[in-house]
């Protein structure tokens, strides 16, 4: 069974922010989809993006683009291995020409989070992130995901086991081993 671990920072990032920001009314099954909100206010996007810098959100992407350009050189070495040097010495090029751009993807969370909660709530969140408990959360959730995330592969994995030995049980009443 694949772990789960080698998805944690994203899985952290979308966690940490869905239990961190949402109201526990939020949380539960989706509706059916609404209509498009108003356009965020400049005020609303100004406050989501202090809540993103306080949950440190930037860290889970600071190194995306990197990362992608090391993937995409990887796959094209792969399809192109003539061009291996070539695709070596371009990559750190390329890198360069596109960095910072990483920003766009704090933007479009700041973007989510306007659209999704008005002004006044990201302002309170805003000041709640400020409080001690809010700062508090903020330096235990990390560990919290992570140990919860930890949780969930032992138990999946425990539990696969636990219905292996029913599918095996059940096929025993049938006269067949599996």
């Amino acid at each position: 069974m694949k772990s789960v671990f080698k998805f944690l920072p994203a899985a952290t990032l979308a966690v940490g922010l869905a239990f961190g920001a949402l109201p526990a009314s939020a949380q539960q099954p989706a509706a059916p989809q609404q209509p498009a909100q108003p356009r965020s206010t400049p005020a609303a996007i100004a406050a989501a993006r202090e809540i993103l810098a306080l949950k440190s959100a930037n860290t889970m992407y600071a190194n995306a683009v990197p990362g992608m350009v090391e993937k995409t050189k990887t796959a094209l070495i792969q399809q192109n291995l003539n061009y291996q040097k070539d695709l070596n010495e371009v990559a750190p090029i390329v890198a360069q020409q596109l960095a910072g751009r990483e920003k766009e993807i704090g933007e479009g969370m700041a973007q989510v989070y306007a659209s999704e909660f008005t002004e006044q709530e990201l302002k309170d969140l805003v000041t709640f992130y400020k409080s001690p408990l809010g700062q508090k959360l903020i330096q235990a959730e990390p560990r919290a995901i992570g140990l919860s995330m930890a949780f969930m592969n032992s138990w999946a994995h425990n539990f696969s086991e636990t219905v292996m030995g029913a599918f095996r049980a059940e096929m025993r009443k049938r006269g067949k081993e599996i």
